[in-house]
């Protein structure tokens, strides 16, 4: 097994796929809106991955958050709210947010079980901060770690209800980015004790069983290496001070916040650390150069990697996800009854 997870160029697997992933059985796949067209299909899609493979759990992975980031939409699939709807709740009623967050995760998990998606690169725990950029934006849960921890866990123990594993990103945190790392290297210029706050929701929930690194770079920690490229951040900031020890893989390893062929990228950050790269595009010729330029999975990433697995347990439920579609909705009404009230909206006399 290579330390990889691969994009799909389409909808089905082409034969050049089917022949590389044989040979280099990478460790899991991502899908992207390229390779989903309706339920059926996507269903066809994943089944023929396991059947390669022969095996039941191959992670297969996807960016199912809601808002702006959504691969599976609607007609086809219920659209789901981003992370600051359940930020903004929590300023009315924390715990009904914590039960609205947890239901949503739930019914995406269901939703991703029915077509044989199990693994969900979510929650986002970045820590908002004024300066934080668009491209977090509204994906937050908030500029609180206890509150973006709190509606952290309850994303994460919703989409295991759903039979789903969860991803928390982008560690070690991401909201001071001032620039998006798809087009920039963003710099954090912040203290030790300013990236505490980005820490906090991380350590809160170290045992999550899978972490994404962030395309940054922090200088007082490294200077010369982003987060997913930095032997320091990966074993002394993640690993020792965040105290994680769950499956780590890099964001899109295609982003110009990187330098360098894609390969090489690859290759650099499971040498400094990682236990996978994660390379989304789905260009054949790339794909073959970096399973050239990998190593084997390492017995501990692999050990991770089954851990992790462990808690994928796909089973749909029609009348489940309709129930719980029915009461993420009438608990985030509650926002909108609140800002009526406060500005006297309400039609009383």
């Amino acid at each position: 097994m290579k330390p990889v997870i691969f994009g799909l160029s389409g909808p089905t697997l082409t034969n050049e796929e089917l022949r590389l992933f044989r040979d280099v059985e990478p460790a899991g796949y991502i899908f992207f809106k390229r390779n989903i067209e309706n339920r059926a299909q996507l269903r066809a899609l994943t089944d023929s991955i396991r059947a390669l493979h022969g095996r039941e759990d191959v992670p297969i992975l996807i960016d199912q958050e809601g808002g702006r980031v959504a691969r599976m939409r609607s007609p086809e699939w219920p659209d789901f709210p981003a992370g600051g709807a359940f930020d903004a709740l929590y300023d009315v009623a924390p715990l009904t947010a914590i039960e609205a967050a947890r239901n949503n995760a739930e019914a995406i998990a269901l939703t991703l079980s029915e077509v044989g998606i199990n693994v969900d690169c979510l929650p986002v725990l970045d820590v908002r901060v004024p300066d934080t950029h668009s491209a977090i934006g509204d994906r937050a849960l908030g500029s609180d770690p206890m509150r973006v921890a709190a509606l952290g866990q309850a994303i994460l123990d919703g989409l295991a209800a759903g039979g789903v594993v969860g991803v928390v990103k982008h560690m070690p945190g991401q909201g001071r980015s001032v620039v998006d790392t798809h087009h920039d290297l963003p710099h954090v210029h912040a203290s030790e004790a300013e990236l505490e706050q980005d820490l906090q929701p991380f350590r809160t929930l170290n045992n999550a069983p899978m972490g994404m690194t962030g395309h940054v770079v922090y200088d007082i920690w490294d200077a010369q290496n982003t987060a997913t490229m930095s032997p320091f951040v990966i074993e002394q900031i993640i690993r020792k001070n965040i105290g994680f020890d769950g499956l780590l893989m890099s964001d899109d390893l295609d982003m110009n916040a990187l330098t360098g062929d894609v390969p090489t990228r690859a290759a650099n950050c499971v040498a400094a650390g990682l236990d996978l790269a994660l390379n989304c595009w789905g260009r054949f010729d790339e794909m073959v150069a970096i399973a050239e330029r990998l190593p084997d999975i390492t017995d501990t990433a692999r050990a991770r990697l089954d851990r992790a697995m462990t808690g994928a347990k796909m089973a749909f439920d029609a009348e489940r996800l309709a129930f719980l579609l029915d009461k993420r909705d009438r608990l985030l009404a509650l926002t909108d009854t609140e800002a009526k009230l406060t500005h006297g909206e309400t039609g009383a006399a």
